[in-house]
Order: C-alpha cells, then structure tokens, then sequence
C-alpha cells in the first residue's frame, strides 16, 4: 500500500489546468465562435478518455492471458476488468445522445474546418480493435485501405508495433485449446457429444415423421431444415470440413479451441467453469456494444451528413454501416449457440472430471490451465 508523503491538492492532481485549456474550437480562430464546437471537442476528447481507460484494461487482461496457468483468481480479476470495458462502453454510448443535441445546420457551423481530421484517425480506438483481435489483414474491404492510408505515419508505426503482440483473440484460443477435461483418459467427451446430438436429431426426425405437416411445401421446409442442421454440426465432428470452412471464413478459432469453449457453454453451471463462461459471456458483450456504438455513430453520421462525404475523405454513413457489419471479433462465440443442446440430452461427465470442475479437493482431474 502506498503511503502519502505530501499534501495533495485536487486540480493538480488532476491536471484540471491542462485538460480544461486543451479546448481550441477552430472557429474561434477564424471570427465568431460556433457554440457547438465545445461540445464536438468535448466528446471525442472524453471519448479518448475512455478509450486510454479501456486500454488500460485489455493490456492488462492481455497479461494474464499470456500466462501458462491461469488461476481462478485470475480469471475473475478478468471477468471484473472486462465488465468494467462492458459498463465504459454503456457509457460512451449515452454520450452520443448528447452529441445529437447538436443540428446538422450546428455541425455545418464548422465541419469544413475539421478536413481533412476525421474520427478513423483516432490512433487508441484502432489501437483497442487491433489489441481485440481485428487486425489490418482481417479488416473488410475499403476498411482495410482507409486502415493505412488516414494515419500519420508516427500513429502508423505505433500501430504497426501493436500488431506485433499476440492479440486477446489469439490469446483466447490459446487457454482454450489448454482445457484438458474434454479427452480424459477412459472419457472422450466428444464422442458422447455426438451421439447425444444424434440422437436428438433422430427424435427430430421421428416428430416429422408422426406428425407430418399437412402441406407439402411446409414438410419439404421442415426436412431441409433438419438436413442443414445435421450439416452444421457435422463440421464439428469432421476436421477436414472445418478447416474448409475455417479456410472459406466461416470460422476464426480453430476447431479444439471452439469445441472447448462450447464445452464451456454447456457446462457454464460448474462452479470452476462459471468464470469462464462470465468470460467468454463479456467478450460477446464487448464485441456487441462495439458494433452497437459503430452502428450508433453511422445512424449520427447519416443524420449530420446525409449522403456527404465525411471529413475525412470516406463515405461518410456508408463507411461506417459497413465497418459495423464486417469488422466483429468473436463471431464464433456467438455462433456456439448453433451448437448448444437441451440439458435432457448432455452426456453425463465421469466423476473425477465432476469433482474437480466442483473444487473437490480430492478430485484427480488435471487443472484448468
């Protein structure tokens, strides 16, 4: 614990002299002010807040993820740290609302003299996509162009030095292709996964069968349907047709770490699996407020724009609906839910693997890296 060695006074602290004078509205510069400069200024600078805030957090999460044993207290340090990213993110949502006090006639009080800045130039937001998992090869489209082309080039050495690091995706995948309690010695969970998913489609099968649908058409739907579930679950149970897949981009993780998270998803009510699934339950949260504020900020862009080019030189509102479609991270965790089965059909679990993912002392079962 630190101890103080001298009176504090709070506006030094808090440099309150240097961030409440770091406000130039350029308009000052050129006649009269536009009053709703300040609150522009206002917000993307409290927006960069944030992101310091939250960068702050995922190096730290980055941290422990880069450990070869991950304790329960770990993980819980991480699931506190990515709901705190999770609550900044509901925040900095509301702050748009407020931007939105301001009228497009406002904004065009002063938008030329903001050319060519634009708010893809922020260094820690890019910062923060790459740090998730987005980086500049997997960036959609014109996305990927605007990714090198806006940015100084000190900004996009820094940039380039971050890609360098393993990212939280990577590193995800990483703990994950660790769990050990899916390929026990005398218990090969997956095989009884896949039986238990056959037999639930069998039962499907019947239920069509017994009660056919009195239009043909509706039948024909309902066994197509049933026909692409038993596909999609397939490319579990089948390496070479995942790794097309994966190839084709329809996956990110490779196949052990996705079927480990899902054994998670399953099982999320073990107490040793609970804060796993708080994990991976805030990374979709994360992933989701993300595209949430993308498409929040298009729907504002669209509003002050319209159809105009934005300031920095991209489409303005049809740039960023396309970043909020194409550019997500964990799309697989979300996708899991394909794989999910009722509690009616789990596989039982062997009972060192059952102790142990209860804290049973005695339990045998190796330890969740």
């Amino acid at each position: 614990m630190h101890k103080n060695k001298g009176a504090v006074y709070y506006g030094a602290y808090l440099k309150l002299k240097q961030l409440l004078n770091a406000q130039t509205p350029l308009s000052k510069l050129y006649g009269e002010e536009s009053h709703d400069e300040m609150l522009f200024i206002l917000v993307h600078q409290t927006y960069e807040l944030w992101f310091k805030q939250i960068l702050h957090e995922l190096k730290s999460i980055q941290l422990t993820f880069q450990k070869q044993h991950i304790s329960a207290q770990d993980m819980h340090a991480t699931v506190r740290k990515l709901d705190r990213i999770y609550k900044i993110q509901q925040v900095m949502q509301g702050h748009l609302k407020v931007l939105e006090t301001m009228t497009p006639m406002d904004f065009l009080e002063f938008r030329d003299l903001l050319v060519p800045a634009s708010g893809f130039q922020s260094v820690q937001f890019r910062e923060i996509e790459i740090r998730m998992g987005l980086s500049t090869k997997n960036r959609q489209g014109v996305d990927r162009k605007f990714f090198t082309g806006r940015l100084s080039d000190e900004d996009a050495e820094q940039l380039k030095a971050v890609e360098k690091e393993s990212s939280l995706f990577q590193l995800l995948q990483i703990w994950l292709e660790r769990m050990p309690f899916t390929t026990e010695a005398h218990f090969d969970f997956w095989n009884a996964y896949e039986k238990a998913v056959q037999k639930m489609l069998e039962e499907e099968a019947n239920l069509i069968l017994q009660h056919p649908a009195p239009d043909p058409d509706v039948k024909a739907g309902q066994e197509k349907a049933l026909e692409g579930t038993k596909s999609t679950f397939s490319a579990l149970f089948d390496e070479e047709k995942y790794l097309k897949l994966q190839q084709e981009g329809h996956f990110k993780l490779s196949r052990k770490a996705l079927m480990n998270a899902l054994f998670i998803l399953l099982y999320r009510d073990e107490p040793l699996l609970q804060q796993p699934f708080e994990c991976l339950n805030l990374l979709m949260d994360i992933d989701e407020q993300f595209t949430a504020w993308r498409y929040s900020h298009a729907l504002m862009a669209q509003r002050m724009l319209g159809s105009k080019i934005g300031t920095g030189g991209s489409s303005g509102h049809q740039y960023l609906k396309r970043t909020t479609q194409n550019n997500r991270v964990f799309d697989d965790l979300f996708n899991l839910s394909t794989f999910l089965l009722p509690k009616a059909y789990l596989p039982s679990l062997p009972k060192n693997i059952k102790d142990f993912l209860n804290f049973n002392i005695e339990s045998t079962s190796p330890k969740l890296s």
